[in-house]
């Protein structure tokens, strides 16, 4: 008995998720982002950096601080508000490195790769889910320093303040996705993402006026980005003031995501 079987040449998943066009692409990023929200919504104790750090970081430098620094914690907030924003956003920008590098430990990254989807998809996805992350902290923290006391007097331009901060936490987290792929744990993200922003942080006009600083520090702080940013948030959110510093910012804003971007994604790519 013989038959006459007709094949054609098997089209492997893999190989369809290498061409796929911008719609494609799209809808594959709009649902790699809803399964980060339901990853976040699985597990809650990844919005805790969101969730606790306004209450506990306004709070603590606030009612530590203020009277010290500003006379009183009502003077201190219109200083301290921003500057909690910052810090916050810029520290949850690191999750996009450290849920990458653990999708890539666990496996979940092969089978990305075995799916008809596009290469790229996982990874922007979670860069736009993370900027949903940023936007909570932020009113969030908005909100808080409004229940101590804090009336930020720049109107509508308070909503810009808080898109160049997201801004700025997006660009930064293509560094961290940069570093996600190239790292050999998520640990190793997390501590060298550490060791970078704490200093750049707490090296800046964050939590002190830079003129109480010895010489050479106030120049580090006066030069650190964080530095610009916060004061661009500060100017923005309570005077309505669109100063220098707001050009600054997204200046470098633009210039670490066109360094980084396309590093990250080529990283990516040859692993994907």
């Amino acid at each position: 008995m013989s038959a006459i079987i007709e094949t054609q040449p098997a089209v492997f998943p893999a190989q369809l998720s290498r061409h796929v066009g911008p719609r494609e692409t799209l809808s594959h990023t709009l649902t790699m982002a809803y399964r980060a929200l339901l990853r976040l919504r699985r597990t809650p104790e990844q919005w805790a950096d969101v969730l606790v750090m306004p209450f506990l970081f306004t709070f603590m430098f606030a009612y530590l601080f203020g009277g010290a620094i500003a006379g009183s914690v009502t003077d201190y907030l219109p200083a301290l508000i921003p500057a909690i924003i910052v810090q916050g956003v810029v520290q949850a920008s690191v999750v996009t490195g450290t849920q990458l590098r653990e999708d890539m430990d666990t496996g979940v990254f092969d089978r990305f790769r075995s799916l008809p989807m596009a290469r790229i998809a996982p990874l922007a996805g979670a860069l736009l889910t993370d900027t949903i992350r940023y936007a909570v902290l932020t009113v969030l923290t908005m909100l808080v320093g409004v229940m101590i006391g804090w009336r930020p007097g720049g109107g509508g331009a308070i909503v810009l303040a808080g898109l160049l901060v997201i801004l700025t936490a997006w660009s930064l987290s293509w560094c961290w996705a940069l570093l996600g792929v190239t790292a050999r744990t998520a640990g190793t993200v997390q501590g060298i993402a550490m060791l970078i922003m704490m200093p750049l942080t707490f090296l800046s006009n964050a939590f002190v006026p830079t003129q109480t600083l010895p010489d050479w520090l106030r120049v580090v702080a006066e030069w650190n980005p964080l530095s610009h940013l916060i004061t661009a948030i500060r100017e923005l959110a309570n005077d309505g003031v669109f100063g220098a510093d707001v050009g600054w910012t997204l200046l470098g804003a633009v210039g670490i995501a066109a360094i980084f971007a396309p590093l990250a994604v080529r990283a990516y790519m040859r692993k994907a």
